[in-house]
């Protein structure tokens, strides 16, 4: 490999390990209790309604310029639906811009399902 830019891949790859993270450390996070942190689902409504990651808040697109239960002293992990959806990292754009932490989950709520990890559904009124 002749013209590998050893500078740019460190950039790169500093940037993915600080800005992103994968649904298992997000699920060890969540087991060991660990506080400090918000997720955010990014789905529509109906589909957040079905299944979400334990604790999440729900936030879709629109709603980004003003969202609400989210707080600038602690980092956000977003997550939209699977490793091709752009929601997750649109809204993380979107928070970052009005100086909010955020990191991505990678793979998305889809990847979640298929590790196994439990969801909760939206509590139903009585």
């Amino acid at each position: 490999m002749t013209n590998y830019d050893f500078d740019a891949a460190r950039e790169h790859f500093a940037a993915r390990v600080s800005y992103s993270t994968g649904v298992h450390e997000l699920e060890v996070m969540l087991q060991q209790g660990q506080k400090g942190f918000a997720v955010l689902d990014v789905r529509y409504p109906g589909d957040f309604a079905q299944g979400h990651v334990p604790g999440a808040v729900n936030l879709p697109k629109g709603k980004w310029q003003s969202p609400r239960g989210l707080r600038k002293d602690q980092v956000t992990y977003v997550y939209c639906y699977d490793q091709t959806c752009h929601l997750g990292a649109e809204a993380a754009l979107a928070l970052a811009q009005q100086g909010y932490p955020v990191v991505e989950v990678e793979g998305g709520f889809e990847r979640w399902l298929q590790k196994g990890f439990r969801s909760e559904p939206v509590a139903q009124a009585a």
